[in-house]
């Protein structure tokens, strides 16, 4: 946390000492319509929609701090598929803040870690002293509503043509904003979020229905005393489901001159499971770990044999695991259990090629009836990005797709992994000259079988300043791509995306 003396004016960080500003990542400042596209291999000719992906792209020199993934302007990369042509677009998400500072051709606030806002006499009275919107994590559509998404802040709605027309706020029901990392719930359609705060209440979830109107609003979360960041969330169809780690903010502390977050394993991690139906939130403990994002979860059975086993699981916690095959039991009545995918990380991820801890796919078994969470690894790859086909989330769902990345350097992913959790194996592919994004699933229209669908991933090609949208069997990724989109510019790596089909 950087604290600027009374009066003072943060200067622009050197961007070559921040790996996130430069190389693969170094933000583009143009806004381009491109196509057709060049296609190597064959489109299948079921796939026509569009795939849309965020991420952090300042439009201007950062000044006092960078930290990726929290700070940077939001920009939606768009490749829209429509009769076997493909196109390329990307747009800024303009946000009051941009638009002040594209008006005076620099940064104006800082970055989040040198908490310095700028007053009237730089951006005017409606902007004095407000924080920068930053909606560049996430992107999703619900009710007809094309969202950019910030951690824990009002979501910015876009056109289809992507052009921003707002901030979005519900008609008012949510102003403290929602996740980055909402679910929405493919029986219900509804959108399903949470948000934390800096101040009480300090986490909250809320319903948005298939129509767009508030079903539930902000409802505490009971058993949070202090403020902790919390990324992601999954559903089941009883639960909201919260990992809860030790991760703090502390306001006094970067007040002083301290770290803004404070990671405290001694308080071990728990997990919320959150009623849909509005009743007590039932919680879990287990010992500390770091999640960014979940796969998905899913209600289930009980234990194999109705009986936890009799030593410590992997994690430490009593309890038997779940079934090889992933099948249920008897099905789940108020102590079933749920299980849980996620990536699991020692602690707080560092760029540190140095720093030995994992992040690996894990495979969580919350026993209600015992109260236990048993944990197995489902490999020993370092990975993020969790993805499944999305018309299963929150029920029972088999392969898990993921990343996973380079030994000698933990920001570059060059291998799809896509790992059957029921058959206990996984598939690989890798391409040493590319950096893989976030994988997303396309299913064939009208076919539920995931396997029968594709894997999609935008990537970034380490020998030239081009990039390639890829799709690959679902169900046999290990082939490679059946189709490789040429998309001439270099599209910066980013964070999440979504395949929007085509509706007719």
């Amino acid at each position: 946390m950087t604290l600027l003396p009374t009066g003072a004016h943060p200067v622009p960080v050197d961007v070559s000492l921040v790996p996130e500003l430069s190389g693969l990542f170094a933000p583009t400042t143009a806004e381009r319509d491109i196509g057709p596209l060049e296609v190597v291999g064959e489109l299948p000719p079921e796939l026509d929609g569009t795939y849309l992906r965020n991420g952090p792209n300042p439009r201007f020199t950062p000044i006092g701090s960078y930290t990726y993934p929290l700070d940077g302007d939001g920009m939606i990369h768009a490749v829209r598929i429509d009769d076997g042509r493909v196109s390329y677009s990307n747009r800024f998400v303009e946000t009051p803040a941009l638009r002040a500072e594209e008006r005076a051709g620099h940064a104006l606030w800082s970055g989040l870690m040198t908490m310095y806002r700028p007053d009237a006499t730089e951006v005017g009275a409606g902007l004095a002293g407000t924080r920068k919107d930053l909606p560049d994590i996430n992107v999703v559509r619900h009710a007809g509503r094309t969202l950019a998404l910030a951690e824990a802040a009002p979501p910015f709605a876009l056109s289809p043509e992507l052009a921003t027309l707002g901030r979005e706020t519900f008609g008012g029901a949510l102003p403290a904003g929602i996740t980055a990392h909402p679910k929405i719930d493919p029986r219900t359609g509804e959108l399903l979020v949470f948000c934390y705060g800096i101040e009480a209440p300090f986490l909250t979830w809320s319903v948005v229905g298939p129509d767009g109107t508030i079903r539930r609003t902000p409802t505490v979360v009971d058993g949070v005393e202090r403020p902790t960041m919390i990324h992601d969330m999954a559903i089941t169809d009883r639960f909201v489901v919260l990992v809860v780690a030790p991760y703090y903010f502390d306001i006094a502390a970067a007040m002083s001159g301290g770290s803004l977050l404070t990671w405290r394993p001694e308080d071990g991690t728990r997990i919320a499971l959150v009623p849909r139906d509005g009743s007590p939130t039932r919680w879990l403990a287990t010992d500390a770990f770091w999640c960014w994002h979940l796969a998905n979860a899913f209600d289930d059975g009980p234990a194999p044999g109705g009986a936890a086993g009799a030593g410590p699981g992997p994690g430490g916690a009593a309890g038997a695991g779940p079934r090889p095959d992933g099948a249920a039991g008897a099905g789940p009545g108020p102590d079933g259990a749920v299980v849980v995918d996620y990536v699991q990380w020692d602690r707080p991820g560092t760029d540190d090629p140095a720093d030995e801890q994992h992040a690996m796919l894990v495979r969580a078994r919350l026993d209600l009836g015992r109260g236990t969470v048993v944990r197995t690894p489902a490999h020993d790859r370092r990975v993020e990005f969790p993805r499944i086909d999305d018309r299963v989330l929150g029920r029972r769902h088999d392969r898990v797709a993921t990343i996973a990345t380079r030994p000698d350097d933990p920001q570059l992913a060059d291998t799809l992994v896509v790992t059957d959790l029921a058959g206990g194996h996984d598939a690989h592919w890798r391409a040493p000259e590319l950096a893989l994004g976030e994988p997303v699933h396309l299913p064939r229209p009208g076919d539920p079988d995931p396997g029968h669908g594709w894997w999609a991933t935008l990537a970034v090609d380490r020998r030239e300043d081009v990039s390639w949208f890829l799709v690959l069997p679902a169900d046999d990724p290990a082939a490679g791509p059946v189709a490789r989109v040429r998309i001439p510019v270099r599209v910066p790596l980013g964070l999440h995306g979504v395949w929007l089909p085509s509706n007719r």
